[in-house]
């Protein structure tokens, strides 16, 4: 049993995150500018990819109040919270939440399957 459960362990460390990103930005230019160039690069050190993103996701459920929508996938779970957590990318966060989202976004990891 014990073998059993280190190999499943080792299974679920190398399932894909993803995380999905739903921002209200004030300028989209300005987004990229000042965030995405700088992020993105810290995002590939980790692993990490953006996979889609845009401004008009095609919305069928629910509420809808942003202007950018993204999926980032990661090799795992650890990267994902690495690269979340980095302090290489804590500037570039802070910076998304508090100057160039325009109210709250919503940020979710979820592991792959």
């Amino acid at each position: 049993m014990e073998n059993q459960e280190k190999s499943t362990e080792g299974a679920n460390a190398t399932k894909p995150a993803y995380i999905m990103v739903q921002m209200k930005v004030e300028s989209l230019d300005e987004l990229m500018q000042r965030y995405a160039q700088f992020a993105i690069p810290i995002l590939q050190k980790h692993g990490g990819q953006m996979i889609a993103g845009t401004p008009a996701p095609n919305v069928k459920e629910g509420d809808w109040n942003g202007n950018w929508a993204a999926v980032l996938q990661f090799p795992s779970m650890e990267a994902a919270e690495g690269w979340y957590n980095s302090e290489e990318y804590k500037p570039y966060k802070n910076l998304r939440i508090n100057e160039l989202q325009s109210e709250a976004g919503r940020v979710v990891i979820i592991p792959g399957m």
